[in-house]
């Protein structure tokens, strides 16, 4: 469990300690992809501002909550942020957001861009306010291309990019049962935004960088997905036939998957489990001939799978160095052997919310470990402390508030 320092206001906080310390963001996304990105950034040590209009990021309200506007799927990807409740229509409102922007490193946004320049804040906006900053823009498609002003949220990007054909297939595709595109995209924005970050500090130049859903996950998908279409002319179909035919396996008592990856690990456990005639039968031997056959190799391990326990099969495979897991159910995740082992879901006392749980942050730091070191803000929490710290006196804090340019609780 982590252990949380409290603030005099009750807040649970503890100093960042990251490879980004130092670093300050402005974080004006909402929903999924953009605040996901900006909360890796928190949880690698950046000071993250959360840019919220006066009712809230509407991902606020999506999924199960105690309190309306504090859900879990919202705390899950908004850990480590200030918030500040502010109305980017009303001139007071603009005017707080054009003293913040020379005072931060980032500003992440999925503000389609053209809303952003209508604003007053799209990328040449800023960078004549701060030519250092670099202004990330979570977009949907490339701005270079005739989908640029489209909207864009999960579902769009899994059908337009080809993943769900390959999921299902062309004549019947399906979803992945997860917001993947949006959280992919999280994780290539991180990494340009800190890619950015160090060419700054070499060069002292700002810049613009662009994550388009469609082209990650369309890139993403076209690694192993292109199949035959990976050459020109194509010299086969689209997919990759493992991934059609792998499936769990049943066991006497549960379900398994087990991995038998190289020649002699299949000859080997072919041997173990007293099929030595599969071993010619299956060509496992040879890799080609083995992918040739993936779908007969998979038939014959939906025999063999009931002939032993969960626990039978573990031991073997263990022993014979086959790659192999159990199936852990969502409800028993925290109980995940490894995962409990190495303490990656953290139960929290949230000040308002009560006891939660998350995961933390998986990547690891030797020397600026990454952490939870504030708990996810309710709307407008830290409005006033941010206005104090970019120089704005109590009584236009107030003035702010009352015009509601600004929201506070």
């Amino acid at each position: 469990m982590y252990r949380l320092t409290s603030s005099s206001h009750g807040e649970a906080t503890m100093a960042p300690s990251g490879p980004l310390s130092g670093i300050r963001v402005l974080d004006l996304t909402s929903v999924l992809f953009g605040p996901y990105a900006a909360q890796m950034l928190g949880d690698w040590g950046a000071d993250v501002i959360k840019i919220e209009p006066l009712t809230g990021d509407t991902w606020r309200y999506a999924g199960l909550f105690r309190n309306r506007g504090m859900s879990g799927q919202f705390m899950a990807v908004n850990r480590n942020k200030r918030s500040l409740a502010l109305d980017l229509k009303h001139p007071d409102g603009k005017a707080v957001l054009a003293k913040l922007v020379p005072t931060v490193d980032a500003l992440v946004t999925n503000v389609r861009p053209a809303a952003m320049a209508r604003l007053g804040f799209g990328y040449a906006d800023c960078a004549k306010l701060n030519p250092r900053l670099i202004y990330a823009a979570a977009t949907g498609f490339g701005q270079d291309g005739p989908w640029a002003a489209r909207p864009a949220f999960d579902e769009i990007i899994q059908a337009a990019s080809g993943l769900a054909s390959s999921i299902g297939s062309d004549d019947e595709p399906q979803f992945v049962p997860s917001l993947i595109g949006d959280k992919i995209c999280a994780m290539a924005m991180v990494g340009a935004v800190s890619a950015a970050l160090f060419r700054r500090e070499r060069t002292g130049q700002g810049q613009m960088v662009e994550v388009p859903m469609l082209e990650t996950i369309a890139g993403f998908n076209s690694i192993e997905m292109l199949g035959g279409h990976a050459f020109d002319p194509p010299i086969g179909p689209t997919g990759y036939k493992r991934m059609k035919n792998r499936r769990p396996v049943k066991t006497k008592d549960g379900w398994l998957t087990m991995l038998p990856y190289s020649g002699e690990n299949w000859c080997a456990f072919f041997e173990a489990v007293g099929r030595p005639e599969l071993i010619e039968e299956l060509g496992v031997r040879d890799p080609v001939l083995r992918s040739q056959n993936i779908d007969k190799v998979y038939d014959r391990m939906s025999e063999i799978g009931p002939t032993r326990t969960t626990a039978e099969w573990e031991e073997l495979l263990l022993r014979l160095d086959v790659p192999h897991t159990a199936f852990a159910k969502l409800t028993e995740l925290g109980e995940q052997p490894h995962l409990k082992a190495v303490g990656l879901f953290a139960d929290i006392d949230h000040p308002t919310e009560g006891r939660i749980r998350q995961a933390r942050p998986a990547t690891k730091f030797s020397e600026s470990p990454a952490g939870i070191h504030r708990m996810a803000p309710r709307l407008g929490e830290h409005s006033r402390e941010v206005l104090r710290e970019a120089g704005i006196s109590d009584a236009e804090i107030e003035t702010l508030v009352a015009n509601k340019a600004v929201g506070a609780p």
